[in-house]
């Protein structure tokens, strides 16, 4: 993950608020491929290329391939040969994974307490979700999605099932072919965000965080908040848990965004900027209204409901205008110096 500085804190105020606006095309497969030489080398910097994810993003075609090198399920030093053997060996844990579970499936059921209640969690989250486009395709396979999340729950002890994890591997689900890379980039996703949408792991460290921040950048907004009860910054706790998945009307931008935190661009703990771009996006009302923080969520999720659509659209992010920071008195460079405190 990259520092906030002064060298690439520019950056990070632009892209927090303009990030999903496509100002260049974004990167295709062509363009992919000339990133890597004939036996599949980085033929450019890693941090080129992610420098340029950053500012234009990916093309569906080439999504599930970055990704891959995003969350470090492929290593960015690997040949195509080595990378099919990653491939293989993956698939093979996965299926060693599985096999597991179903021999151990009996013994957590009899002695396991939570096993039982979070297999039944899991199964009414999913149920809930719409496996249907509006043509009546069908877009996931809820088995499989039950069968995934509840593997990651017996493997992954740091980040024990929450609600809302059925709903980030759908997006996976949504874009990868085959289950083991479903599994697998959820896991590697995690890891790479340092869990950050965790509840019992980085949530409270994102709340913390954009509570100083608020406080350091908009007083007049800190102290409205503040005014609603010590929960109005934490009941925003949604937008981290589901790493800001209902904050956008489509999928695709939902992909845009996660594929710049997985970059580490342009900084640290870039989704707290994000959060504070979107709460600065309806700031005006939420004064005039007095809103308190569950106020501000129904503005967004109204607004920005995910959508099974294949085609993007505008985003709550593309709507901002002018800079989302102010520097009011204050010198940019004591700006400066606060974020980099905050955002680690």
């Amino acid at each position: 993950m990259t520092t906030l500085s002064p060298e690439n804190s520019l950056s990070a105020r632009q892209s927090a608020s303009f990030i999903l606006v496509k100002r260049k095309p974004p990167i295709d497969k062509t363009e992919w491929d000339s990133f890597f030489d004939e036996n599949g080398h980085l033929a450019k910097s890693r941090d080129f290329i992610c420098v340029n994810i950053l500012e234009r993003g990916l093309h569906p075609t080439v999504r599930t391939e970055a990704w891959k090198f995003l969350t470090g399920y492929y290593s960015w030093q690997s040949s195509q040969d080595e990378r099919l053997t990653v491939d293989s060996t993956r698939r093979k844990n996965y299926e060693a994974l599985c096999q597991m579970y179903q021999k151990i499936q009996p013994l957590l059921e009899n002695l396991h307490r939570n096993f039982i209640e979070t297999r039944n969690n899991i199964t009414y989250d999913i149920k809930k979700l719409y496996d249907k486009d509006p043509l009546g395709n069908v877009l996931l396979d809820k088995k499989k999605l039950e069968k995934i999340l509840l593997l990651s729950y017996v493997c992954n002890t740091q980040a024990e099932y929450q609600q809302g994890f059925h709903e980030m591997v759908m997006i996976f689900q949504l874009m990868l072919e085959h289950d083991h890379e479903t599994f697998w980039l959820f896991q590697f996703f995690l890891q790479k965000t340092e869990h950050s949408c965790v509840i019992n792991i980085g949530v409270g460290k994102n709340l913390d965080m954009l509570n100083t921040l608020i406080d350091f950048l908009d007083p007049v907004f800190a102290e409205h908040l503040k005014g609603k009860g010590a929960g109005a910054v934490p009941s925003l706790f949604p937008w981290f848990c589901l790493c800001f998945q209902r904050a956008f009307k489509t999928f695709d931008d939902v992909w845009r965004l996660w594929e710049v935190l997985l970059t580490g661009k342009p900084c640290r703990n870039f989704q707290v900027l994000v959060a504070y771009s979107m709460l600065q996006m309806v700031r005006p009302q939420v004064l005039q209204e007095s809103m308190t923080g569950d106020d501000i969520l129904l503005v967004r999720a109204s607004s920005s409901q995910a959508q099974p659509s294949p085609t993007g659209s505008r985003s709550p992010l593309t709507q901002t205008q002018g800079p989302w920071l102010p520097l009011g008195n204050t010198g940019e460079t004591d700006i400066l110096q606060t974020l980099c405190q905050v955002l680690g």
